[in-house]
């Protein structure tokens, strides 16, 4: 990895999250009446500053993804609310949110799902403006050579189909139609978890340019911790729909506090050659399996994988505190 994050230019807050839930209705007997939830997302707040990348680390289930949809209103949000650019779009009627699509984009795991098979790469990347301005064709098609260019594909291969393409190719046709628009903020969903190791480099050297020259501000979901700490400022630590540590990368990966980071951090796999003299950390292995949404424990989620749970951790929810400047944590072995 040769990429490495930026300090963002601006301190302004770009996405406000307050005390954002998603909970999904779960039906049951003949009536099929509700009779639980299953809480993707619980109670989570944070900021993001205009031209920043805070990254979102947890494992599957831990509600990253349903957490990125429902901020940009691809989902509705249960409670709570979602400031963009000051406006509450949470707010909005789905009529009332189009004028802001353009300004939120999103960039998924899987190119070869997201993309139409039957389109070809220049209607796929125009397609947005088609939508959202009123470009004529000359300009549709100057911008979407210009943003191909910019992605690193080649103007001539613009009429062919995505099934032509290699997997890192792809996933560059969709960064360029997710860009096409000049948005201000994009939600990386996994966008290289598919790709081999050596693309993967290449994909986020690229995303990084990408955020400089065109001035955006990420939200960076991914599972593997050593992705987010090269294109990160920030970083979340989210488990079972909830937050439990944020704070600057360097400050999370140098002295994590909460367990479950801790236990995250150890578990990166580490080439040894036999020539560093720093120690490695003593692996901490977590017991049991991620508790379900639908039936999370009482008081601390985690309590039922921590090896220094207590007596207050089951009937107690942490709250998500400031130990540090800027270094949040929600445990009770703070407090």
């Amino acid at each position: 990895m040769t990429v490495e994050a930026r300090e963002p230019v601006q301190n302004d807050v770009l996405f406000e999250v307050k005390n954002v839930k998603k909970y999904f209705p779960i039906k049951g007997g003949i009536l099929k009446r509700t009779i639980g939830h299953l809480k993707a997302v619980d109670d989570v707040s944070f900021n993001i500053h205009q031209g920043e990348t805070l990254g979102i680390v947890g494992e599957s289930g831990s509600g990253k993804s349903t957490l990125g949809r429902v901020m940009l209103r691809l989902m509705d949000p249960t409670e709570g609310s979602i400031h963009f650019n000051g406006t509450d779009i949470s707010a909005l009627k789905r009529r009332e949110i189009r004028p802001h699509r353009r300004n939120m984009q999103i960039v998924f795991q899987d190119p070869f799902a997201s993309l139409n098979s039957k389109m070809s790469v220049a209607e796929l990347i125009e397609e947005p403006l088609l939508v959202q301005t009123s470009l004529t064709r000359t300009e549709r098609k100057e911008q979407a050579i210009e943003i191909i260019e910019k992605v690193g594909l080649r103007v001539e291969d613009r009429l062919k189909y995505p099934h032509e393409f290699s997997g890192g190719q792809r996933q560059r046709i969709s960064i360029a139609r997710a860009l096409i628009t000049r948005p201000k903020f994009v939600i990386c969903d996994e966008p290289v978890s598919a790709l081999d190791v050596s693309i993967q480099a290449q994909v986020l050297n690229l995303m990084k340019d990408l955020q400089d020259d065109l001035g955006l501000t990420y939200l960076f979901i991914a599972h593997d911790l050593s992705v987010v700490k090269h294109i990160s400022n920030r970083v979340a630590v989210m488990y079972l729909g909830r937050i439990v540590e944020i704070t600057d990368k360097k400050s999370l990966y140098s002295n994590p506090y909460h367990p479950y980071t801790q236990a995250l951090l150890t578990s990166i796999p580490v080439i040894d050659h036999g020539q560093s003299s720093t120690p490695r950390p003593t692996k901490i292995k977590l017991s049991g399996d991620l508790p379900s949404p639908a039936d999370p424990p009482s008081g601390c989620t985690f309590r039922t994988r921590c090896p220094l749970a207590h007596d207050r951790c089951s009937v107690e929810r942490p709250e998500l505190i400031e130990k540090d400047n800027g270094h949040y944590v929600a445990c009770h072995l703070y407090t």
